[in-house]
């Protein structure tokens, strides 16, 4: 547009030469150092400069067209906002198009004069050399406001990265702060991570940098320390530095303003601005910081806000800020803005090009914030410790910083409460109106302490506890229902607050005060949750003598008498409450009514046993509040807490008694599927991993959907599941709220429509990493549509088909995905009828892939042909690590290729050819290969048909190799003699620490040799000789080499016909020996009395050790 504007002011014909080849022949001359016919290399275009008549047209350029070249630009977002109106007025015509040249082909006006800016003049008061004077007293200033001192628990490590999200979840736009901590268990989702100082900066060689970015965090998780931190480290010049400007607000400070326009926006917190023109005022690259969008007094509405464009327009300031983000104002600043993530939900996510998360405290960090609180009571900080460790939900909400230090004020509190003799007995906090109980005390004591007094006295307690709860309630419970979280001097006044009360030492535990950019005075609780602990209480108390619903403010509804009355009014309006912001103002109101609180709390701000009679029937109220919906939602899992609270637990401990006994199909009742999806929540046990095997019903399950997101480790193990519910389960793992890392569905009824559809969540799948679907039925198609999975999932690490008939189609398909998955490590293909071809297909694909571990293809039909295939695949692959080829009819001809592969191979640690068909000749042949491998640490050949001749030769290869810790030669004729070839290489041998013999044929013979070989051997720790024939001869050579031994741990002599006597030769020799953990005497006719004797011999000799008899 602007050369077409040139060519129509001026009649100058366009060059012919495309930009490409006009650049590449001007780099051409700078390499070959050929001068411009133009200064600075500018006008080079050979039919624009065609000797001196390029000049002249130059020259004959109008200033008119000068006025329209700036406009054009503008049009054309080309220039910044800084460039525009400097245009015109200053250099020469030629001077100038030779600027507008200059920056259309990228080099801006850096190095054209007449596009810089003006010597200062009065109208113009940020020239260049004024610039960096007030942007150093800008940073000076920032640094004044924002301080050094650093947020309890070392934030400077947590806060250096952020978590990169995609959006955000359900979970986060929908429920309360503490529900995402709870139902998240504290965890992050896996994200990857970006450092502080490059959270502005492109992501990638051909991204561009983001304009708008948005950062959460759950309230209390340091989203203003973030902040702060950030201007103070750039204000440094150590973060960054692409900008010329940090311009750092907050809605606490909007918020003061009715009307505002964009100029005075940035005059408010760039003061050193004369001039508010942002075309003067903002450098090319700035930031303006917008921190806690969550706190803005009017919600963002991008779909009815009227356009602006205007700078020095004055307009509402939440539509300021939407066309601040819009990029209707300041298009080239790149705005930063932090919330809570339901709010954030208030920006279209089209407008947001990068989002990230804070992360809150690890179980280190949560060390270290107590011991930042009381760094010389060591005493105090393992007890602390201790408490938030033993209780999970209190550990949970303790990775949430400002809650972590509320929690260290209130158990510093009662420990020092707990020193008098009189308070001994006090317990630790086991829900959270306990815990905030507490803290309640400590505001109070602090109120004789500021009097000077050791502590105050009773009646000044509960006079300064009701005082303040009346001059506060109010205010937090409206305030929560309006979702008001900072109040300003007009508020106060509105709901009656006493200011002069506000400058008490109680509370300011509760209340903060801060001054806003316009000289005014804001207030807010110092976390949102003492807001709802202050809500609960004021209710607690109104409810006694108020005759209409409190949640109407008019008061005008029908008359409602009685505590029980307005209990149910707040259980109602809390599971109406979409957002869930009401439940846990629910949960106080519901702890308030506990012994332990009330107990807590009498005199100071509950009176002695006030609603205690009404505690069952309030836990009657709540259990009929939870309805047979759909789904259990979060509402109804919250009335589970508020039971918690009221100490009524009954409901929750019959279905953890009832999963701990597998009676959990009996309970399907909408009360029990609550609870279920409570415990999946705050259990131990259900942490570690969810096991509802055998206990779940298709409806039961798809009631827990929404809970079984947050689960680490699911087990849904023979429930008799089919395809309609592998699609539910489908859309689960589809979600992005999906933190399920490994599921198990072994022995369901899956087919292929149910694998198909467990294959298409795979595809966007990003948490799962190991899935169990043996003993199902899914066939060749269901196994292609998981390898077509596979062939894109970069998460899943182990997948177990067994037993699922997949044939040799399947392991085709099989096959494709690992020549192509980076990420697979683990796969189970035993029992499912694979033949050669199908081995070869997985051998060919061997030779490609790199990250498979371990390749389980056991009671298959692969023969020699395949193990043939995969020893070519050995020689080659080096990945794999464990190969398992039990049951495959290998004869000695597969296993000599195999042994073959194994003399060069070096990363296979484990083999096992047990149940296959193993003679002499292929067991020599895998005596060669122990003699040369030097990798291979685990060998299985039990169940063949080696005898004598080839366990000596064996046993021979064991005395010179170094590697092998495992080998399992049980169910082979080996007999005396081939006991005796691995006795001699127990002798030399320093490695082996496992041997298998069972069933061998061994005698009294081979045990003798046996025994003289433990009498040296100091490696070997398992020992497994049952069902053989030693006898008491072979017994009691055992038992001498026992005496001396000091490495073996565990001895099975099971049916070996030791008899009472050889049973006690072994028992009696422990007594030199206190190494051994466990023996199996078992089926050797020891008789009762024997079995008594022995007993008391090993409970003298060896207590430690455990005898089966």
């Amino acid at each position: 547009m602007i050369i077409a504007t040139i060519q129509e002011q001026m009649a100058l014909p366009v060059c012919s030469q495309r930009p490409g080849q006009w650049a590449t022949q001007r780099l051409r001359k700078e390499e070959e150092g050929i001068p411009d016919p133009v200064p600075g290399g500018l006008l080079t275009c050979p039919r624009l400069l065609d000797g001196g008549h390029g000049r002249q047209q130059v020259q004959a350029l109008s200033s008119q067209l000068l006025d329209v070249i700036p406009d054009s630009m503008r049009k054309q977002e080309v220039r910044t906002g800084r460039e525009a109106g400097q245009g015109h007025g200053t250099g020469s015509p030629a001077e100038q198009v030779k600027a507008l040249m200059d920056l259309l082909a990228g080099k801006g006006s850096q190095g054209s004069p007449a596009l810089q800016a003006p010597e200062r003049t009065p109208d113009a008061p940020l020239g260049p050399c004024s610039n960096d004077s007030r942007i150093q007293r800008h940073r000076k200033a920032l640094l004044s406001k924002v301080g050094g001192g650093p947020e309890l628990g070392g934030p400077w490590h947590r806060l250096a990265s952020l978590l990169l999200v995609e959006g955000l979840t359900d979970l986060q736009l929908r429920e309360h702060d503490f529900t995402q901590v709870e139902a998240t268990r504290g965890g992050g989702r896996p994200a990857r991570t970006v450092a502080l100082d490059r959270l502005f900066l492109p992501l990638s060689r051909v991204s561009v940098p983001p304009r708008v970015s948005i950062t959460v965090g759950v309230a209390g998780m340091g989203k203003t320390t973030l902040v702060r931190h950030f201007v103070r480290l750039w204000a440094h010049g150590q973060v960054g530095k692409d900008f010329s400007l940090v311009l750092p607000l907050t809605f606490r400070d909007l918020n003061t303003h009715e009307k505002l326009c964009a100029d005075r926006l940035i005059c408010s917190v760039f003061p050193h601005v004369r001039e508010p023109s942002l075309a003067v005022a903002v450098p090319a690259r700035a930031l303006l910081i917008l921190d806690g969008l969550d706190e803005c007094r009017t919600p963002l509405d991008f779909s009815n806000t009227v356009a602006c464009t205007d700078p020095k327009k004055e307009i509402p300031v939440d539509h300021l800020i939407t066309n601040i983000i819009r990029g209707n104002l300041f298009p080239e600043v790149s705005i930063w803005i932090t919330s809570r993530p339901s709010a954030s939900g208030q920006i279209p996510g089209g407008l947001v090009d990068r989002m990230t998360e804070i992360r809150g405290f690890n179980e280190e960090e949560i060390k270290v914030c107590l011991e930042q609180m009381f760094p010389e009571d060591q005493a105090l900080l393992d007890w602390m410790l201790s408490q938030v460790q033993a209780d999970r939900a209190l550990y949970l909400m303790c990775t949430v910083p400002a809650f972590c230090r509320l929690t260290g004020a209130a158990l510093g509190h009662l420990w020092r409460s707990r020193m008098g003799p009189q308070n001994a007995e006090l317990w630790p906090p086991r829900t959270l109106c306990e815990l905030y109980s507490w803290y309640f005390r400590m505001a109070l004591s602090r109120e004789g302490q500021e009097r000077g007094k050791a502590s105050p006295r009773i009646e000044q307690v509960a006079h300064g506890g009701r005082k303040m709860v009346g001059t506060l309630g109010r205010l937090a419970f409206h305030g929560l229902l309006k979702k008001k979280y900072v109040f300003y001097e007009q508020d106060m006044k509105a709901f009656g607050v006493d200011l002069a009360l506000l400058q008490g030492a109680p509370c300011s535990c509760f209340l903060q005060r801060e001054e806003t950019l316009a000289s005014s005075v804001a207030y807010c609780f110092t976390h949102l949750s003492l807001q709802e602990f202050v809500a609960a209480a004021y209710y607690y108390g109104a409810s006694r003598r108020a005759i209409f619903d409190l949640f109407t403010e008019s008061s005008v509804s029908w008359p409602r008498l009685g505590f029980l009355t307005h209990f149910r009014s707040a259980a109602q309006r809390a599971m109406q409450a979409e957002d869930g912001r009401l439940d846990v103002f629910l949960r106080f109101l519901s702890g308030l009514l506990s012994p332990r609180v009330n107990a807590l709390l009498a005199g100071s701000l509950l009176a002695q046993g006030e609603h205690q009679a009404y505690r069952t029937q309030v836990a009657e109220l709540l259990q009929g509040c939870l309805r047979p919906d759909a789904a259990v939602c979060a509402q109804a899992i919250n009335i589970l807490h508020c039971l918690h609270e009221l100490q009524h637990t009954e409901l929750a401990r019959s279905v953890e008694e009832a999963m701990d006994s597998g009676a959990l199909a009996r309970l399907t009742g909408p009360a029990h599927r609550a609870a279920l999806a409570y415990l999946l929540q705050v259990s131990d046990t259900c942490a570690q991993e969810a096991n509802l095997s055998l206990s779940l019903s298709q409806g039961v399950l798809q009631s827990l959907l929404p809970q079984l997101l947050y689960c680490r480790k699911l087990r849904l193990d023979t429930n008799q599941f089919q395809d309609p519910v592998m699609e539910l389960l489908g859309s689960v793992l589809s979600g992005k709220d999906c933190r399920i890392q490994k599921i198990s569905l072994a022995e369901n009824q899956i087919s292929n429509k149910g694998a198909k559809a467990l294959a298409r969540s795979l595809l966007v799948n990003r948490s799962l990493t190991s899935l169990d679907l043996r003993s199902n039925s899914i066939g060749p198609q269901g196994a292609k549509a998981l390898a077509d999975a596979l062939k894109i999932n970069r998460t899943l690490t182990s997948l177990s088909l067994q037993g699922n008939t997949v044939r040799d189609d399947g392991a085709r398909s099989m096959a494709e995905a690992l020549a192509s998955t980076r990420t697979l490590s683990m796969l189970h293909l035993q029992k499912n009828s694979i033949g050669p071809m199908g081995a070869q297909r997985m051998a060919d694909a061997l030779k490609q892939n790199r990250s498979l571990k371990e390749l389980m293809l056991s009671s298959n039909s692969i023969g020699d042909g395949g193990a043939k295939a995969l020893a070519e695949a050995l020689k080659v692959n080096q990945g794999l690590e464990s190969l398992d080829l039990q049951s495959n009819s290998i004869s000695d001809t597969g296993v000599a290729a195999l042994m073959g592969a194994l003399c060069t191979n070096q990363t296979l640690l484990s083999l096992s050819l047990t149940a296959n068909l193993l003679h002499d000749q292929g067991a020599r042949a895998i005596a060669v290969a122990v003699r040369e491998n030097h990798t291979l640490t685990s060998l299985h050949l039990q169940w063949n048909f080696i005898q004598a001749g080839a366990a000596q030769a064996l046993g021979q290869a064991l005395q010179l190799n170094r590697s092998l810790t495992s080998l399992d030669l049980q169910e082979n004729a080996i007999g005396d003699d081939g006991a005796c070839a691995v006795a001699r290489a127990l002798k030399v041998n320093t490695a082996l620490t496992a041997l298998y013999l069972q069933v061998a044929s061994i005698g009294a013979p081979g045990a003798q040799v046996l025994g003289e070989a433990l009498a040296v051997n100091r490696t070997l720790e398992i020992l497994d000789l049952r069902g053989n024939a030693i006898g008491v001869a072979g017994a009691k050579a055992l038992a001498s080499a026992l005496k001396v031994n000091s490495s073996l741990r565990r001895l099975n002599l099971q049916e070996n016909s030791l008899g009472m006597d050889g049973a006690i030769c072994v028992a009696t020799a422990l007594s030199g020996n206190h190494r051994l953990q466990h023996i199996n005497l078992q089926g050797n006719h020891i008789g009762d009395s024997g079995a008594r004797m022995i007993s008391e011999a090993i409970k003298t000799n060896a207590p430690t050790c455990t005898v089966e008899m």
